[in-house]
């Protein structure tokens, strides 16, 4: 019910992000998602790909930190208010959301997202009959 994502600490400085895309591209790696969020002086680069482990290996090869956690991907109705909507019942079924992101995926939302509670998060997903993304 979940897929595996990459979070790669990387420094808020020119060429980092380069060098880190050029690792993927060397070693094959598609990238399906991305997302980072940053500081003064660093960033969260977090990704979905097709290779996760290949993705780790290669980072930590290049002394890159990185690590890899698990995170629901929610596919959604293309319509407005449906993100809102899904959102909503995650609220009223109490599930704490660390972060999210969403893409578009052949015609289709894709809600990503983390939270400290991934039992609720399932029976929640479950009860109201959302489709998860496993693997690309």
């Amino acid at each position: 019910m979940t897929i595996p994502q990459i979070s790669i600490f990387i420094e808020n400085r020119k060429g980092t992000l380069q060098k880190v895309l050029s690792i993927f591209k060397q070693s094959g790696i598609q990238l399906i998602t991305t997302t980072i969020a940053d500081t003064e002086d660093y960033g969260i680069f977090r990704i979905i790909c097709d290779a996760p482990q290949k993705a780790l290996e290669a980072l930590h090869r290049a002394e890159i930190p990185a690590i890899q956690s698990e995170v629901f991907a929610v596919k959604l109705e293309n319509r407005p208010g449906c993100a809102a909507d899904t959102i909503a019942l995650f609220s009223e079924g109490g599930l704490n959301i660390n972060y999210l992101y969403s893409f578009l995926l052949e015609g289709s939302g894709i809600l990503v997202f983390s939270t400290d509670t991934p039992d609720l998060a399932k029976e929640i997903i479950t009860a109201n009959h959302f489709e998860t993304l496993t693997n690309f």
